[in-house]
């Protein structure tokens, strides 16, 4: 008898506890039913959400495939027998995620007028069963460049219907769920362009678990913020991260102490004032979830320092090696180097590199150290010399955040979004392992990196996007005062492709940390490649293009055979030119070497003019060599150079009407032209008169 009177207890119990549990709708189209899934009853998002959730949530998944948020559309999700169960439910919680099917060109090119007014119904019918449940509408999950109507209208499309879901949800007052950030980067995830795996949607359900509960895992910053590190001097400093909606978040630096709340999102924000060099510091950022304490930290300037091999060319490896040693731990320089959890070296990963790549975890865990000898040792010789100048000149603390790849294009190095809405350069975003829109040896290095996959979808660093997303992001919501680059050997086989995407390669940056970051880039050097003299030209004039950008030629330090060239000292020290000159305003600086500004023909000769023209002579006290004249045929000749003032007169023998005049252009240049500071002339050739 006692043994039935327990039972029939717990059973009251139970059915009690089941009777109060918190009831969730998820309300959606194929990606909420969990199409293309195997197993999808157990792996579709509303599944995956349950668990998270536990015995306190009874999940419903009222999924529709194909469905359309509009009422005139294909298929509109209110004459669905799924809606109709979905009001039956009557959830306390409910999950919106509808708008896919709208990119369709029956519906939104017709309705679209309809599209905010049409959600709004929706949303106040959830409302009329249920008037105290809680909404949230979902920003839609990817679709990825590989969709067969992408760019014929589905991605301008999917682009209008984010900005009309975020509309409806200010007006609304509605929860908002971003279901695309942590997907977008992740295109191996959506077999099909348009459905999530079992990881994605594991993704989905971790991205409403946390919208529903506020839990986002506690306070937390990005792994740029360590012991060490140093923070951006200036009139304010950002200092943000995550932390639990609501959860209140205390910032401390010196004297300064500030809060702030994390939003609906679990990202917080506060600002410092009036930030100036010195230190040390202890960083103190307190939550009621934990406390984050970094020791040691300096306010100064920081720069990233990217591009390829020879940015990632280590100290240890160039001319000057141990010329760091000569100051020591004097200069006050800080480096946080992220190196790559694999090289791209000429053999096959193995699965568990693959796996990592595919994970966006190309480069291992970084945090900032001192620059003692084996750190700097192994760190890129360009970035430490600029620093150590910029250190020197400045008189304050330098940060370096190094995220170069060896062989790495530019493009890899560009936001998805940038490329997608690129029309010129949206097509490399297609098959690019066997697309000409990169380069041959590019293609041919990663086919054999990433042999031994076992998905077609395989991602490798030299994949259009895939460093910005493992290599940028990360570091994004870290100010930094400016860039550095060197790179472009892997772009040289296309100079006019090349000069369409530097240009977004740097506004793709600027998106993150200001309009006006200075971006300095390296010249290619001189080196047997016939495509060379041109690509140095375009980069010079992409220099005079791109605003709040300089150029540093290092065509005098070349090797004909050797693409890096180990002279990284004279690298260094001219980016840091460039900045202290017009971002820190050195007014007695000469930031670069002559640079050409215009000619002028008369009387068979031509009189060249530059900028930084001042004391210009010959390297190595020999006459001009490298100048060429053409005349309205357009084929050059020698030509004999002489420095006439402020101006250099060229003059050739077989040329009575020249028209035109280059400078510099052999792919292993033999010019000699410099201006008094010592600096070399960059290659140049004008425009036909």
């Amino acid at each position: 008898m006692r043994l039935f009177i327990l039972v029939y207890v717990l059973s009251l119990f139970v059915e009690g506890a089941f009777a109060q549990r918190i009831k969730v709708a998820c309300v959606g189209n194929s990606v909420t039913y969990g199409y293309t899934l195997p197993e999808r009853e157990k792996n579709c998002y509303p599944a995956q959400l349950a668990r998270m959730l536990g015995d306190g949530y009874e999940v419903a998944n009222f999924g529709k495939s194909g469905a359309t948020l509009l009422n005139k559309g294909h298929r509109p999700y209110i004459w669905q027998p799924e809606f109709k169960k979905a009001l039956e439910f009557a959830g306390d919680r409910v999950i919106i995620h509808l708008g896919l099917n709208d990119t369709d060109p029956r519906n939104w090119p017709n309705y679209r007028d309809e599209f905010i007014s049409d959600y709004l119904a929706l949303i106040d019918s959830f409302r009329s069963v249920n008037p105290r449940c809680q909404i949230w509408i979902c920003r839609m999950s990817p679709i990825s460049h590989r969709h067969h109507r992408f760019k014929s209208g589905t991605r301008d499309w999917y682009e209008q219907i984010q900005h009309a879901i975020e509309k409806v949800a200010a007006d609304a007052r509605v929860g908002l769920i971003d279901l695309q950030e942590e997907l977008y980067c992740r295109p191996e995830l959506l077999p099909d362009a348009l459905h999530p795996d079992a990881e994605g949607t594991s993704i989905l359900a971790r991205t409403v678990y946390s919208a529903i509960t506020g839990d986002f895992g506690g306070l937390q910053m990005s792994p740029v913020y360590s012991d060490h590190m140093v923070l951006q001097r200036g009139p304010e400093l950002k200092i943000s991260g995550r932390a639990d909606a609501g959860e209140k978040v205390m910032v401390q630096l010196g004297k300064q102490r500030r809060g702030g709340e994390a939003d609906a999102a679990g990202r917080w924000e506060v600002t410092l004032k009036d930030l100036r060099a010195g230190g040390p510091y202890e960083l103190k950022v307190s939550a009621s979830s934990r406390e984050l304490i970094f020791k040691d930290v300096l306010v100064g300037e920081v720069w990233i320092c990217s591009g390829q091999s020879n940015m990632a060319f280590m100290i240890k490896q160039s001319a000057r090696g141990k010329y760091w040693r000569e100051k020591g731990t004097e200069v006050q320089v800080r480096l946080f180097d992220m190196k790559p959890r694999v090289y791209t070296d000429a053999v096959a990963w193995d699965s568990a590199a693959l796996a990592a790549v595919n994970r966006l975890e190309y480069y291992l865990p970084a945090s900032w150290s001192l620059p003692e000898e084996d750190r700097v040792a192994d760190f890129s010789a360009v970035a430490f010399h600029f620093g150590r100048m910029l250190s020197d000149s400045l008189k304050v603390p330098v940060g370096l955040i190094c995220n170069a790849v060896g062989g790495a294009p530019a493009e890899a190095f560009i936001d998805r979004h940038s490329l997608e809405f690129n029309h010129q350069l949206v097509d490399i975003l297609y098959d690019w392992k066997n697309n000409d829109m990169l380069q041959d040896w590019v293609r041919g290095r990663a086919a054999l990196n990433i042999q031994n996959a076992r998905t077609a979808l395989q991602r490798h660093p030299y994949e259009p996007c895939y460093l910005y997303e493992a290599g940028v992001r990360p570091v994004a919501g870290f100010p930094i005062r400016g860039v550095i680059w060197y790179q472009g050997e892997s772009n040289a086989h296309n100079v006019e492709l090349h000069e369409a995407i530097f240009p977004v390669l740097v506004e793709s940056w600027r998106n993150i940390w200001g309009k006006e970051m200075p971006f300095y880039f390296v010249q290619l050097s001189s080196f047997n490649r016939p495509s060379w003299p041109h690509v140095r030209d375009s980069q010079r004039r992409l220099a005079e293009l791109v605003e709040h950008s300089g150029i540093a030629v290092t065509s005098d330090i070349g090797h004909p055979t050797d693409v890096h060239p180990v002279q990284k000292q004279e690298v260094g020290e001219r980016l840091a030119r460039l900045a202290l000159k017009d971002t820190y305003h050195f007014g007695h600086v000469v930031k670069a070497g002559p640079m050409f500004t215009g000619v002028e023909f008369k009387k068979g000769m031509a009189y060249v003019s530059f900028e930084n023209a001042e004391g210009m002579k010959t390297a190595d006290g020999e006459p001009l060599r490298s100048f060429e004249l053409a005349g309205k045929e357009g084929i050059f000749y020698p030509a004999r150079a002489e420095v006439a003032g402020d101006v250099i007169r060229v003059y050739a023998p077989q040329v009575k009407n020249p028209c035109e005049v280059r400078y510099g252009w052999q792919a292993y240049s033999t010019g000699n032209l410099i201006n008094g500071e010592g600096l070399p002339a960059s290659t140049f050739r004008s425009e036909e008169k």
